[in-house]
This record gives structure tokens, sequence and C-alpha cells, in this order.
């Protein structure tokens, strides 16, 4: 009886350590499931975030988050998005000068 339990403690903790092993910094929340091609007009743009594939995350995205909080994952290699970088790159240079 006394084997039984240690074994089904056994098998317990195992199973917590694995499921704990797994989860990385990113829940499967923080990635992308697709990117939009569709350009994001600047103007509504607040901030954006990089997410990639060695974050555990299966598509590569630049997450923009607009004005209103909504989070639009785009496609790192469009020259958009990188134009759209390289802005919010620059004004919040700016912003920490004034």
């Amino acid at each position: 009886m006394a084997s039984h339990a240690a074994a089904l403690l056994a098998i317990s903790l195992l199973i917590l350590w694995t499921s704990h092993a797994q989860s990385g910094t990113n829940d499967a929340e923080d990635c992308c499931l697709f990117v939009s091609k569709r350009p994001i007009p600047a103007n509504r743009v607040q901030s954006f975030r990089y997410i990639l594939l060695q974050h555990g995350c299966q598509v590569p995205a630049v997450v923009f988050t607009t004005l209103r909080g909504h989070q639009l994952c785009a496609p790192p290699e469009m020259p958009w998005v990188q134009r759209l970088v390289l802005r919010l790159k620059r004004n919040a240079a700016k912003s920490k000068l004034s």
C-alpha cells in the first residue's frame, strides 16, 4: 500500500514538473496565429513589440498596439512594417529628449 502511494506521488510530481518546465515565458496568447499584410495607418499606432520564433511562437510578427488598445499582428519583413517601426522609434527618441 505504501509503495502504491509513493508511486502515485512520484507520477504526480513528474506530471507537475513537466507541465511547468514546458511553459516558457510566452503563453499561446502572446503569439500571433496569422499576420495581416494590409498596412495599418501610422496615426492609429502608439507602440510595437516583436514576437519571434525564438520566443516559442510559430509565426514571427510585429505586434502594433493602437491608440484604442487593439493589437494587430504584421509581418516583420514587409517594407511598410519596417517604416512604421522606424517612425515609432524616432517618435520615442524625440519624446525622451523633451
